[in-house]
């Protein structure tokens, strides 16, 4: 059997590739409303509609930042906003050179008979709403899986499970015009080392990829949303070389050279790491057939809220502060980030939450 040949074959190849455009990434703004309105009371600011589309529409309109980016990520409500003058987000986006995405699953629920471990839910209806979203602009989408490292996890059946959701998520999509962002996220919680991490990693890609395939998904019509491969939030920290010489190994044992980019999340790293991080993995010698860029949200916008911090007057330092996160990140994919973006308040702090979710 052959991957998917359906009518957005070609589509689907055109726009991952763009999306992989080096010098540009994703920026992750889908928080869902309980998640945004943690962000919102970390700064004093209401959790209401108006205050959520402020904050977005900030992000949306800051000069010079969409030069820097391939795709933003949306949150269902925030795909029909509009800016205070009008003008829907998704044209903001597309006359900046952006392509719209949405978050498309439903969030997480226990597997029964694990240590906690989960599965994300969400397919039922899934081509319905992707055909839905593709009508109202967007153009890819994202699905999180969540895996934890402990003592005997991930087990066997959650990595499979994650695995085969991801790959009927991916079709799914693929049959509805948008590109799936595959994202098996390997928590960071707990006091693994590093090669515990590149051995988890492995295994849990490899059987990714194995469902991708299985699935007859088309590979140039998705990218990969993994961790960095580093060691865990309890564990003692190691260098910014050291952590992109390890993932782009793992990549390279996993990550067929058919899927266009591999998209980074930041997983709670602090902005200025989280770029070091991928700076590093780019300088790295060696094959490396996918382009390694990012798909971050609180790594690209902590500074930002801190610096707003829902005042009028602040935004265009808001929005300054998120111009010198996008370059410097945008140069982190170019392999040429000399560290200098680590200027803007809050830039180096930890943003590590335990079990995270959205």
């Amino acid at each position: 059997m052959t991957a998917y040949k359906g009518k957005y074959h070609d589509e689907l190849i055109a726009n991952a590739a763009y999306i992989g455009t080096p010098g540009k990434g994703i920026l992750a703004a889908d928080e869902s409303t309980g998640t945004i309105g943690k962000r919102l009371s970390s700064i004093n600011v209401e959790n209401v509609e108006e205050n959520r589309r402020v904050l977005r529409e900030l992000l949306f309109t800051a000069p010079g930042v969409l030069q820097y980016l391939s795709g933003v990520i949306l949150f269902e409500e925030t795909l029909y906003q509009k800016t205070a003058d009008g003008k829907p987000f998704v044209e903001v986006l597309k006359e900046g050179g952006v392509l719209p995405g949405i978050k498309v699953d439903k969030g997480t629920v226990e597997l029964p008979g694990t240590k906690g471990e989960t599965t994300t839910q969400g397919l039922d209806g899934l081509l319905e709403r992707c055909q839905k979203y593709y009508a109202a602009g967007a153009r890819f989408a994202k699905w999180r899986a969540v895996l934890n490292i402990g003592p005997n996890e991930p087990s066997q059946l959650a990595i499979i499970e994650n695995a085969n959701s991801l790959a009927r998520y991916a079709i799914i999509c693929q049959q509805g015009g948008l590109v799936p962002i595959v994202e098996p996220e390997i928590l960071v919680d707990g006091p693994h080392d590093i090669d515990r991490c590149a051995e988890v990693s492995e295994r849990v890609l490899a059987a990714v990829y194995k469902a991708l395939n299985d699935h007859h998904v088309l590979l140039e019509g998705t990218l990969l949303k993994p961790n960095m491969v580093t060691p865990g939030s309890e564990a003692p920290k190691i260098s910014p070389q050291v952590i992109g010489e390890y993932t782009v190994r793992t990549l390279q044992r996993t990550v067929p050279a058919a899927v266009p980019a591999v998209v980074f999340l930041s997983g709670g790293q602090s902005e200025e790491e989280a770029t070091l991080n991928l700076n590093a993995m780019n300088q790295v010698k060696g094959k490396k057939p996918w382009t390694l860029s990012f798909s971050f949200g609180r790594a690209l916008q902590q500074s930002t809220l801190k610096t707003w911090a829902g005042k009028p007057e602040n935004i265009k330092a808001a929005q300054a502060a998120l111009l010198a996160r996008a370059k410097a990140n945008s140069e982190a994919t170019l392999g040429t980030y000399k560290g200098d973006a680590n200027l803007v308040e809050g830039a180096s702090e930890s943003l590590h939450v335990k079990g995270y979710k959205y």
